[in-house]
Parts: C-alpha cells; sequence; structure tokens
C-alpha cells in the first residue's frame, strides 16, 4: 500500500509540471497584458512608467526565461505576486479557497446524494414509471447549463417564493455567533451547490443505474438471493458496493470540471471564491493569478484521481490482488 501511495504522489510532479509549461505558453500567446488594461483604464499614461513596471515584474525577459524562474518559485511554493490585488498570488488564494472548496464538497454531496439514489431506486424499478421518470429527469439535468438552472432556481426560490437568499455567502451585517454563522452560509449554500450538483446527478443517475442492472445478472446476486436474504440487503450489502466503481471513477474525474462549473456558479449566485477570482483575473490579465489557479487546480485533481486509486483498493480486493 505504501509503495502503492509512493507512486501515485510520485507522478502528480511531471503531471503538475506540464500543466505549468502548457498554461505558460497559452497564456503568453494570448493577446493583451495588464500594463495593456492599465492603460485602457488610464491609470497609467506614460511610457517610462510603463517600462518600469515591466522591468519591475520581469515581463521584458525572454518567455523562456520568465517560465524558468515561475517553475523554480512553485518549487519553494512561491506562486508570484498579484498585480490587481497587490499581495502575493498564494495569500489571495489561499483567502477566498475555503468558499470554493464549501462549494465543491456541497455540489459533489448533492451530486451523489442524489445520483446514486434516483439510480439505485430506476434500478430497482426497472422498466416502471419511477424508472421513466427518473430518466426523463436526467435527461434534463444533464441537457441544462448549469447558470441557467441557477438563474431560474433564483427566480422562483429567492425572488418568488423568498426561502432562499438572491446571492453571496453571509447575510450583511449579521453577527450571531459561530453557529449562527455557521447556519447563515448553508442557507446561502443551498441554491449554489444544488444547482451546480444536479448536473453531475444527472450522469451519477444514468451510471448507478446501468452498473447496478449490470450486477444484478451476476451469480454471486442469485446466490445471495438463494439463501434467503432480503431484497433490502441483496441491494445494499451486495449489489450498490460493486455498482459504485463506475461512480468513484466519475468523481474523480469530475472533480477538475467542477471546479471549472464552479466559476459559472459563483459569478451567478456573487459567491466570493476561486470562480469568481479567476474570471475577475482573467478580464484584467492578472495572468499570475490565473496562472496559480491552474497550478493549485491540477494539483487538487492529480491528489483526487490518486485518492480515488487508493479508494479502489478498498471498495474492490481483486484490484488489491493483481
Amino acid at each position: 500500500m505504501n509503495r502503492i501511495v509512493l507512486r501515485r504522489l510520485a507522478q502528480v510532479i511531471p503531471l503538475v509540471l506540464a500543466v505549468i509549461v502548457l498554461n505558460f505558453v497559452l497564456i503568453h500567446l494570448a493577446p493583451g497584458s495588464l500594463f495593456d488594461v492599465m492603460t485602457a483604464e488610464q491609470q497609467i499614461s506614460d511610457p517610462a512608467m510603463l517600462d518600469q513596471l515591466r522591468h519591475t515584474y520581469g515581463v521584458d525577459q525572454p518567455t523562456w526565461v520568465q517560465l524558468a524562474k515561475y517553475i523554480w518559485s512553485v518549487m519553494r511554493l512561491d506562486l508570484g505576486f498579484s498585480y490587481r490585488q497587490n499581495a502575493p498570488v498564494l495569500n489571495v488564494i489561499m483567502d477566498q479557497l475555503p468558499a470554493t472548496v464549501i462549494l465543491m464538497l456541497a455540489a459533489t454531496s448533492v451530486a451523489l446524494l442524489v445520483g446514486v439514489t434516483a439510480g439505485v431506486l430506476a434500478s430497482v424499478r426497472v422498466n416502471t414509471i419511477w424508472d421513466n421518470l427518473i430518466s426523463l429527469a436526467a435527461v434534463f439535468f444533464f441537457a441544462a447549463p448549469s447558470f441557467w438552472l441557477g438563474i431560474m432556481m433564483t427566480v422562483l426560490f429567492a425572488v418568488k417564493l423568498g426561502w432562499f437568499p438572491v446571492g453571496g455567502m453571509r447575510t450583511i451585517g449579521a453577527d450571531s455567533g459561530a453557529f449562527a454563522d455557521a447556519l447563515d452560509v448553508m442557507h446561502h449554500l443551498v441554491l449554489p451547490a444544488t444547482a451546480l450538483g444536479l448536473f453531475y446527478a444527472a450522469t451519477y443517475a444514468r451510471v448507478m443505474r446501468a452498473s447496478m442492472l449490470e450486477v444484478f445478472r451476476l451469480d454471486f446476486v442469485r446466490t445471495a438471493r438463494a439463501k434467503g436474504l432480503s431484497p433490502a440487503r441483496v441491494v445494499l450489502a451486495h449489489v450498490m458496493r460493486n455498482a459504485l466503481l463506475p461512480i468513484v471513477t466519475l468523481l474523480g474525474l469530475q472533480l477538475g470540471t467542477i471546479l471549472g462549473g464552479s466559476v459559472v456558479i459563483e459569478a451567478v449566485f456573487s459567491w466570493p471564491g476561486i470562480g469568481s477570482l479567476l474570471f475577475d483575473s482573467v478580464m484584467s490579465r492578472n495572468f499570475p493569478m490565473v496562472l496559480g489557479v491552474l497550478v493549485l487546480g491540477s494539483l487538487l485533481v492529480a491528489v483526487a484521481n490518486a485518492t480515488v486509486d487508493l479508494l479502489y483498493l478498498r471498495l474492490d480486493p481483486r484490484i488489491r490482488a493483481r
């Protein structure tokens, strides 16, 4: 097990390095820079000042020199300096990261709870009205864009019914202690987490249904039924554990897309996380911040996939035997 963990962690290093090189080259090929934005916004108009700023931040050097310096700084856990926030990139990201992590965990929980439950119900009630309704709902939520779903949920549940706040993470001016603050954050979290999680729940429902139906036809399930086990015990203790393997695979692969989807959802619900920070950084050509978010995102996805591989060993002992 220790050898497997070390091997998976060793694979993270070349992956992060490749992400740094690829994104660094693509960003430098993109037109425009922060200094163009500052000139357009009339923040700086003196050419001599612009040249001084380019020299100060090292953007007047060759691209390969900038890339080598950036890789060396990342190795020292230095993601650069944010011109826009006038602060180190890592500090700014760490300030915004908890909000995005909360949103991602909540959306993933919604996706797993709704998707797995719907998939199990559809497989148990296959070719019935329940199966048809779940399949129809899965197709709808898979096809509906997350931003449109978020807007519709805001109009219905926030504007019309007034059950949830329109946006933000906390109620402005509220100061009622840690427990009340946690409840307030959860209240604000319901709509964005649901809007982001339903898309992935649709995928999990379809995959879980197909996986359950396949496992139901295996010999060990017939043996469990022949022993007189109750249908609920057969489904929960025998079928679900084996049917969850494709869901675990999807979960590891989709963490990156959940992080990308949070950019849109955070913009719709004014959620103060990495997504809104990345969007603002792209629009303002704050490339050190963009690179820092992409590097941490790639690291998160790599670690998540390594965790999924280890979770496979727990769910399927046959993999450990090989």
